[in-house]
Parts: C-alpha cells; sequence; structure tokens
C-alpha cells in the first residue's frame, strides 16, 4: 500500500512539471522579432511633434501673376499686315508681335519728317546767325532769335518722335505692337488682315511673365481661423504628380463668396521651369497654426482592427509590437495620436497588416 501511494506521488509530480514545462513552451511571444534585410524592405515612418502645426487640404487653382502681366490694345486704326507669335509662343521685350497698315501712324510718321526737316533748316540759320554775329554783321538781338527758334523746333521734332515711338511707330511707316516685358503669349484676339479700331476695348495679345505664378485656392470657413499670410503651402498637380511645388500664402482675400461659401488666398509659386501653367488645377497642403499639440504620422500606417486602432512600433532591439493608439485628429494624410505613442517612436508603414496578423495568431 506505500508503494502505491509513492507511485502515485512520482506520477502526479511528473505531470505536474511536463505541464508547467509544456506551457512555458507554448507561452505565446507579445514580441515579433524580424530580420535586418526584412527591416530594409519596410517602410519605417518615425512619429514627430506636431508643434501647434496642422495640415490643411484645399483645391487650387494655377494663374499669371497679375502685377507681371500686360494687355495690348491697339493705338491707332487699320489693318493687321502680319501676325508673328502664337498663343503660347515665348517672346522678348521689345519683340515685335504684329504689325499694321494705318493712315494715322502715316500722319505721326508726316509730323516726324516734317519736324526733322525744320530743325534742320533752324540748325542751318542759326550756325549763320553765329557766324554774321561774330563778323560784326548782325545784332545779338538776332542772334538771340536764331537760338530760340532752334530750341523750339528741338522741342518739336522731340514730341513727333515721341508721339511716333508711343504708339509704336517706325521709320517704315507700319504701326509695330511690341512686347513691353519677357513672358509668354496667354491670349491672342488678332489675326492677319484683320480690320483694327483704336476705340477697341478688347486687349489684342495678353503677354505675362509667368517665373513666379499664382495659386488661387479655396478656404471652407471652418478653416478660415487657422490660415495667415506668411503660411507655407506645398502644390501637387495632376501633370507632376512626383514633384512637390513650395510657397506661402501672400494675400487673404477678405470675403467670402455666398454661393460657395469659401474664401479665397493668393499663394505665390516660383516657376523658374515653367512647368505651371494658367488654369492647371492643383491640391495645396497649408501648414497652418492649431490648438492641437499632439504626436503626428502617417495616417497610412495606421492599423483598423475591431472597432480599435493599433500601429506596429519598432523598437531598438529590432522587435515588433502591437501598440493600441487613440487618434486625437486627423486629416487627409495625417493621423495625431492622443494616446499610445510618442514623438521619435519608429513605425512600420508598410506591409504592416500581414505583419499585425502575424502577431496576434503568437
Amino acid at each position: 500500500m506505500q508503494n502505491l501511494y509513492k507511485n502515485t506521488v512520482l506520477i502526479a509530480t511528473s505531470i505536474l512539471i511536463f505541464a508547467c514545462n509544456e506551457h512555458k513552451t507554448t507561452a505565446p511571444n507579445d514580441k515579433f522579432a524580424i530580420t535586418d534585410s526584412l527591416i530594409n524592405r519596410l517602410l519605417i515612418d518615425t512619429v514627430q511633434q506636431a508643434n501647434s502645426k496642422t495640415e490643411l487640404m484645399f483645391s487650387a487653382k494655377i494663374t499669371a501673376d497679375e502685377e507681371r502681366r500686360s494687355e495690348l490694345f491697339p493705338m491707332v486704326s487699320g489693318i493687321v499686315n502680319r501676325v508673328g507669335v502664337r498663343l503660347g509662343d515665348q517672346v522678348v521685350n521689345g519683340q515685335t508681335l504684329a504689325t499694321v497698315n494705318s493712315s494715322e501712324m502715316a500722319g505721326f510718321d508726316k509730323e516726324v519728317i516734317t519736324a526733322n526737316a525744320e530743325l534742320k533748316n533752324t540748325e542751318r540759320s542759326l550756325k549763320q546767325a553765329e557766324q554774321l554775329f561774330q563778323s560784326g554783321l548782325s545784332s545779338a538781338k538776332e542772334l538771340d532769335e536764331a537760338k530760340n527758334d532752334y530750341q523750339i523746333k528741338k522741342a518739336e521734332a522731340k514730341r513727333a518722335n515721341s508721339v511716333l515711338k508711343l504708339n509704336g511707330g517706325s521709320s517704315t511707316g507700319l504701326y509695330a505692337i511690341k512686347s513691353p516685358i519677357n513672358g509668354f503669349v496667354i491670349e491672342k484676339n488678332v489675326t492677319q488682315n484683320m480690320q483694327l479700331r483704336s476705340d477697341n476695348n478688347k486687349s489684342l495679345f495678353t503677354i505675362a511673365d509667368l517665373s513666379n505664378v499664382w495659386a488661387m485656392i479655396n478656404i471652407y470657413e471652418s478653416d478660415i481661423s487657422r490660415v495667415k499670410a506668411g503660411d507655407e503651402v506645398s502644390l501637387f498637380t495632376l501633370s507632376y504628380p512626383d514633384k512637390v511645388f513650395k510657397g506661402k500664402i501672400e494675400k487673404l482675400y477678405n470675403q467670402v463668396d455666398q454661393d460657395s461659401k469659401v474664401m479665397n488666398a493668393r499663394v505665390v509659386i516660383p516657376n523658374h521651369e515653367f512647368l505651371l501653367k494658367p488654369g492647371m488645377l492643383g491640391t495645396v497642403k497649408v501648414s497652418a497654426n492649431s490648438a492641437i499639440d499632439l504626436p503626428v504620422l502617417n495616417s497610412r500606417a495606421v492599423i483598423f482592427d475591431e472597432n480599435k486602432n493599433y500601429v506596429l512600433v519598432l523598437g531598438q532591439d529590432h522587435k515588433v509590437r502591437i501598440q493600441e493608439i487613440e487618434i486625437g485628429r486627423k486629416t487627409a494624410d495625417k493621423t495625431y495620436i492622443s494616446k499610445g505613442v510618442k514623438a521619435s517612436d519608429r513605425i512600420i508603414a508598410s506591409k504592416q497588416v500581414f505583419l499585425f496578423e502575424s502577431l496576434k495568431t503568437q
């Protein structure tokens, strides 16, 4: 009987020890070690501190800088002789855009010819008067009269030449429409053999310097208080999806459109490569002031599972852990975290769903 009791105790003790060892062997591990080669293939984001900044997204339309454009109207009536540029052409200051046959311009030419001829006559008369005065054959009064006549004719010739130049005239008798600035032809309303009138209220050409362009953005009423002049802006376009254009808000138009309920703001974008064209549409991201000062990360790293939000935190030991988070605020591509992570934490932002499912089963 005593031997039977000892055997029973021995068997029970063995079972208990085996069970304890089995439990230790199969206990789940909440950390998942990954190799360096796998980490190198993953996208790792670092949690940043918002520092009272938030990112707002708005639609935008590219326009020419109104302060760097010129509309050209006909100064005289006539018939267009030649048009030398097309819509979209790049032009330089002083380049002839079109020429016009004009009777008015012929009159300006005649005034210049007459004024120059009279100036030469008075110049000869002045020289003769000086010679006569030096030889004692004329008085000082006669010399002064000759000088006065010369100054009057000189002023008339200068006026006639200025009028001709102001109206785009030349020695050939044609009215030349010239570009006053370097830029691009963004509007053209003239064709060859077109008849022009000096009272035409529609511009023939519009030339714009596109080295800087404006991005006109629409700010919703709910975001007006968050945006101010000087805020930094990133512009994204469909034409160049991999390129980011930087600028700053230069002006807020303090008026809300009654139909769209938006306020316009003007952003100046450097455009030295002339990639941005007037009429393009885009999206702008504004780095605006905010009362929120929370850790922020890219929304792509957040995992939603069973009505909760998680991220995968990569430790310094290259081990991954699941971390539940609470979201304080969310924009199009940024998530502000009120609880769960801190600034400088490293977050896995690619293949995170696959890793998350693997960690859950351990």
